[in-house]
């Protein structure tokens, strides 16, 4: 049983991950992965959401009737994100303005919908609730990473704060403004899933 949840929180993070093997969630992380401080917390808003929306609906799916399941998970799922947006807005309100319209969208988030219907509709309420965190687990780390290389080599900083000496700016050395639009986060991704599949043969095989 151990290792079943072990494999629920691991294989996300690299063989199962959402956005590099399943190509969800790619929105998101082009346009929140600037910095690194609004990247971790809409991972982790999403990684909230999907857990405790995984668990909800796994305690309710005997009971919810096949033709409307899309609707009750969609209400679901809204609900989370609210009080998620409500929290944000409370207790980071400099991010929450950062993130914009972004966590509102976490509802249309495909990570979210495919961990409902691949996941919660047949799996027990625990199992769920570790899948959702799983998967969030893995969506975050790839937010880390994207956002980590963007913010450094894009603006010279790291969580806001400047880590590039100032001598470097005195030899020449610039901050690379391409690093910082859409089109560099989507090249990142590119660049992490040949990694990832070069080192995992599994990955081509399938």
């Amino acid at each position: 049983m151990a290792n079943k949840y072990t494999s629920l929180l691991t294989k996300p993070i690299n063989l199962e991950n959402p956005i590099t093997v399943q190509v969800l969630g790619i929105c998101s992380s082009l346009a929140v992965t600037v910095q690194m401080k609004p990247a971790l917390v809409m991972g982790v808003s999403v990684m909230i959401v999907t857990a405790f929306s995984n668990a909800i609906i796994s305690s309710l799916r005997n009971t919810i009737p096949n033709r409307i399941r899309i609707i009750v998970q969609l209400v679901v799922v809204a609900a989370l994100v609210i009080i998620v947006d409500q929290i944000l807005k409370a207790y980071v309100y400099d991010v929450s303005k950062q993130l914009s319209v972004f966590v509102g969208l976490i509802i249309t988030n495909c990570i979210l919908m495919g961990r409902l219907e691949a996941f919660a509709m047949s799996n027990k309420p625990w199992p769920s609730f570790i899948d959702g965190i799983g998967n969030g687990l893995g969506y975050t780390l790839i937010l880390a990473i994207i956002s980590f290389t963007r913010e450094l080599l894009g603006s010279g900083t790291i969580w806001g704060y400047k880590v590039i000496p100032p001598v470097f700016y005195q030899l020449g050395y610039e901050n690379n403004g391409l690093m910082i639009l859409p089109p560099m986060a989507l090249i990142i991704i590119g660049i992490i899933i040949w990694i990832q599949r070069s080192r995992n043969k599994q990955l081509i095989e399938n």
